[in-house]
């Protein structure tokens, strides 16, 4: 027989495998969402060093296709071994099922999908023994399931990271880890925004189809077991690539050093981003990221921050004036960017409500959310702290007696809540809030009859203030001031809400309705909460969580961190305040209009102090961003820093806009290093990291 045709499993599937690589690579090139132009040069680099990426992800993948084909052989089922192999499963079998196991002290599902895998295997093994007659036929249609299996997940995941591209404008990364964590929601997702009965009725059928050719050109290998040498020669070849694929993958991946994100995106494998997003979920600042020594980047700190001594953040927050303890309501928007509304230019109506709001606030037209992530938004206004490098603090196993908002907030006696319309163990919400003094009020907090309309992220925004008044009635007859905290969830795909609402339907999953019906929602409440008697003795901060996408052709592409915040209270004189703010000082500001006296560790200032000096934090879970002078000064994993200099972009600005209200900008290679920037950004995020890592930023 010929060697090559003993390759045959391997070869079609990797030929199959290059061809929906080049497809998927061909549409997201063409994606609307991919926001470039793309040199000659650049095109060859994203398809030549794509398909060699693609090449050697595909051997590592393929190492479970090779133990299966290489262990395919009839010498084991021979008396005694077939039978001594069989008591072995038997045994292992029992052994798992016992309930005494190793797997039992790690307990959650792994001892029943590993029972169920031994199970499996001991019938197979148990058929392919006692009916030798039949042992072609069954070998045969377990090698057409193992590459049926391989074809599914091939297709699987080049649809995956199609709507991966559609939803964030990258190949997966540290999110798409997170949704394996949050199945219940993210299954739950993807059923109520696709078409998802045809389109896996279409994706089982084309895998069948393919299949079917896969087999009938490789089943040689099934009919015709090869001998042992044979199989020698074919793992020599195997283990061979294998090896060098172990050092060439990272190697390519350094090849993805475009100044144009989307390149860099486009030439990287889907697979191998995830396995890097799933290794660096954790990021020690002081391993990965440029350092300075210490006591100088406290030295620095203490530039923006006259009153501090020695290593910590500690300092004395006084006001001229005596305090006025009102109630405090603070609504994150989900994914609410600060384009959908008028005052930025966005001309659908589709936030009439904020925009009226706007002009009876006190509005900060130039503030940046300080990540892409619910859990960063939550982050910068519990915390109000950068946000440091790999998961946000929400999602850390240490994240629990941090100096907080609302610790601050029960200092002064206040009742502290985080409202939340879905299921708060989502995002480890639950854990973060409880382990920091809140009470949760979330789904589980609701009657049947308290709940109008639910998708899978929770109740809608309606149902989640009208409990909110419920709570805000209850809690202000006992005579103690509020702090509620209440986060929204209406305005996230599938975007469904109740219909007959607002003008655009909710069952058409729209994301202008979501925005619009997440608008429509926070009219109602502001209309009960005025009937409250509380309510003008309430101040109301809204903020939006960050952006609708975090897509871009830079790293950190600053439209896509623009986002509004308003505060308002009857007592409040409404007024814009246009300097460049971050997403962590809004509740610093609202401690200072309230004129708290306190003893702070927040890095977050209150911006309306003559001594505020204006700067803004904007990150990824890898990517650190300071905004200041005009420069984006970027620290990045191998100690790697950028510098760009900001230009509004003259392309993307609008004529009738307000200069405030301009969010686009170019962002150039600056010519001439900034070190005081450089090092500025290093002791924040520095020392930030330090204070977390050695438990200083505790209550």
């Amino acid at each position: 027989m010929i060697f090559s045709k003993k390759l045959a499993p391997f070869y079609n599937l990797a030929i199959f495998y290059f061809i929906i690589s080049f497809i998927l690579r061909v549409v997201l090139f063409f994606h609307p969402i991919t926001q470039s132009s793309f040199r000659f040069s650049e095109s060859i680099k994203i398809f030549s060093l794509g398909l060699i990426s693609d090449f050697f992800v595909f051997i590592i993948a393929s190492v479970f296709l090779w133990l299966y084909l290489v262990f395919v052989s009839n010498l084991k089922y021979n008396k005694p071994w077939g039978y001594i192999i069989l008591g072995g499963f038997i045994a292992l079998f029992l052994y798992v099922a016992s309930g005494r196991s190793i797997l039992d002290e790690y307990g959650g599902a792994l001892p029943g999908i590993v029972l169920i895998f031994i199970g499996i295997k001991t019938i197979l093994f148990a058929l392919l023994l006692f009916l030798p007659k039949h042992r072609d036929k069954i070998r045969f249609w377990l090698f057409t399931f193992v590459i049926f299996l391989y074809v599914l997940l091939i297709l699987q995941n080049g649809l995956s990271e199609y709507f991966f591209w559609n939803e964030f404008g990258v190949k997966y990364n540290f999110i798409a880890v997170n949704y394996l964590i949050y199945t219940n929601e993210v299954i739950g997702n993807i059923m109520q925004s696709y078409p998802v009965i045809p389109l896996f009725s279409a994706l089982f059928l084309i895998t069948g189809i393919i299949t079917y050719f896969i087999v009938k050109n490789g089943k040689t290998f099934i009919k015709t077991i090869p001998s042992f040498p044979e199989k020698i020669k074919l793992s020599a070849v195997y283990i061979g690539l294998f090896i060098l694929s172990l050092f060439a993958i990272p190697t390519l991946a350094l090849a993805e050093n475009s100044k144009n994100v989307f390149v860099n995106e486009l030439q990287s494998n889907g697979l191998y981003k995830f396995f890097l997003a799933f290794e660096n979920n954790k990021l020690d600042y002081f391993k990965f990221y440029k350092t300075i020594p210490n006591d100088t980047a406290f030295a620095i700190l203490k530039q923006q921050f006259p009153t501090l001594s020695g290593e910590n953040m500690t300092r004395t927050i006084e006001s001229d004036s005596a305090e006025t303890p009102k109630n405090v309501v603070l609504i994150t928007i989900e994914s609410y960017s600060a384009e959908f509304m008028k005052m930025y230019g966005n001309d659908q109506n589709i936030t009439p409500f904020l925009d009226s709001l706007a002009q009876k606030s006190l509005q900060f037209t130039n503030l940046y959310a300080a990540g892409n992530r619910t859990v960063r938004g939550l982050e910068a206004v519990t915390l109000c702290i950068p946000p440091t490098a790999g998961e946000s603090v929400v999602k850390r196993e240490d994240n629990k007696n941090k100096f907080s908002t609302g610790a601050i907030f029960k200092q002064k006696g206040y009742q502290v809540k985080f409202m939340y319309g879905g299921d708060a163990f989502f995002d480890n919400m639950q854990d973060f809030y409880s382990g920091n003094g809140y009470e949760i009020v979330d789904k589980s907090s609701f009657s049947p009859e308290e709940i109008t309309f639910s998708n899978v992220w929770g109740v809608c925004d309606e149902d989640m203030y009208n409990k909110a008044i419920k709570v805000m009635n209850k809690e202000a007859k006992e005579n103690k001031p509020f702090f509620n905290h209440i986060m929204t969830v209406s305005n996230h795909r599938p975007f469904t809400y109740p219909n007959n609402k607002i003008d655009i339907p909710g069952d058409i999953k729209s994301r202008d309705g979501g925005v619009k019906y997440t608008d429509y929602s926070l009219k109602k409440f502001f209309s009960m909460a005025s009937k409250q008697p509380w309510f003008k003795n309430t101040v109301f901060v809204i903020v939006a969580d960050h952006c609708a996408s975090s897509a871009g052709k830079t790293q950190l592409p600053m439209d896509k961190y623009r986002i509004p915040a308003f505060i308002y209270s009857p007592g409040i004189k409404p007024q814009k305040y246009n300097v460049l703010m971050s997403q962590i000082d809004l509740m610093p500001t609202v401690f200072g209009l309230l004129h708290f006296n306190y003893q702070s560790k927040f890095f977050g200032q209150d911006v309306l102090k003559p001594d505020y000096k204006p700067r803004a934090f904007i990150a990824t879970y890898q990517d650190l961003g300071l905004i200041k002078d005009n420069v984006l000064t970027i620290l990045s994993p191998k100690q790697q820093v950028k510098q760009f200099e900001l230009h509004l972009n003259p392309k993307e600005a609008k004529k009738d806009i307000a200069p405030e209200y301009q969010i686009f900008y170019c962002e150039k290679p600056l010519k001439t290093e900034r070190t005081d920037l450089i090092n500025e950004t290093i002791s924040f995020y520095q020392t930030a990291s330090y204070l977390l890592k050695n438990k200083r930023y505790q209550q």
